[in-house]
């Protein structure tokens, strides 16, 4: 596994390789498919930054917006009044980095005005591509995700992943986002079914072939739930922290989690494991 340091917005960075890091998922939404309407207001938000903190997040992702399949889209006013209060009151802790679950240009540019240190694009910059010119200018980390939503999709998963990611990448470069910047991330759950899904963890090692650090979301998702017979999604925590243990075993760097206290555990023995390798 190779070490590198990924340049953030606001003069921080964040070394990746020697240690898994964790991103702790803040859904500020009346409908995400797991947590919806439990963080709307504001007090409750900050209380469960504070309880993702404490349990080791370094990240922490904040959405206002939902992105389970069939959800209600919003307005990017709303999308805006819902996180940007979070975001002040979270802004120039040392604790913690902060990262904008948004594909929207100008959310993303009021969200690293107000203390986001990471743009996260579930679109991969292709719903909006001005929005890697948002990073460019303010030097945010940029976390381009895969999708495979609204498009026809290559009938080999890792083909599509190249093929979509490096889209992207070209977007980003365009745009003048260094690769420093880059965070890619395989997009589990975006218009794949189950089969897919565990193919791409299978095969996950074929990314490196990007040459970019990896960033994965499985938590909670439905795939896991049809593995390990699962049906709500809070029951899901222990499939969740098994695949954060093998996809950090095969190469990821960042784990996009809803539990942060059970995926620690898993990833301090992933990591245990990879410092005896080395």
């Amino acid at each position: 596994m190779t070490f590198s340091v990924w340049r953030l917005a606001h003069g921080r960075d964040l070394v990746l390789g020697p240690d898994a890091i964790i991103m702790g998922i803040l859904n500020v939404t009346p409908d995400s498919f797991s947590d919806g309407g439990a963080f709307v207001s504001l007090d409750a938000a900050l209380r469960q930054a504070d309880r993702l903190i404490g349990e080791g997040a370094h990240i922490i992702d904040i959405g206002g917006e939902s992105t389970r399949p069939g959800s209600s889209p919003v307005s990017s006013s709303e999308e805006q009044d819902r996180i940007l209060p979070v975001f002040e009151a979270l802004a120039g802790r040392d604790d913690v980095l902060l990262s904008v679950d948004t594909y929207r240009t100008e959310t993303a540019r009021l969200a690293v005005a107000a203390g986001a240190h990471i743009v996260n694009d579930v679109w991969g910059l292709q719903r909006e591509p001005d929005i890697a010119a948002v990073a460019a200018n303010s030097g945010a980390g940029l976390a381009i995700m895969h999708t495979g939503r609204e498009r026809e999709k290559l009938p080999d998963v890792i083909a599509d992943q190249f093929s979509f990611l490096r889209r992207s990448l070209e977007i980003a470069r365009e745009a003048g986002v260094r690769d420093d910047q880059i965070m890619l991330d395989p997009g589990f759950g975006f218009a794949k079914d189950t089969a897919e899904n565990i193919e791409i963890m299978a095969r996950f090692e074929e990314l490196a072939g990007l040459a970019f650090p990896l960033l994965v979301g499985t938590s909670r998702k439905r795939f896991v739930g049809a593995v390990t017979d699962r049906a709500s999604a809070e029951a899901r925590d222990v499939g969740t922290a098994a695949t954060s243990a093998l996809l950090r075993m095969k190469g990821a760097a960042v784990f996009r989690v809803h539990n942060v206290a059970i995926n620690r555990d898993s990833l301090r023995v992933a990591d245990a494991m990879l410092a005896a390798q080395r």
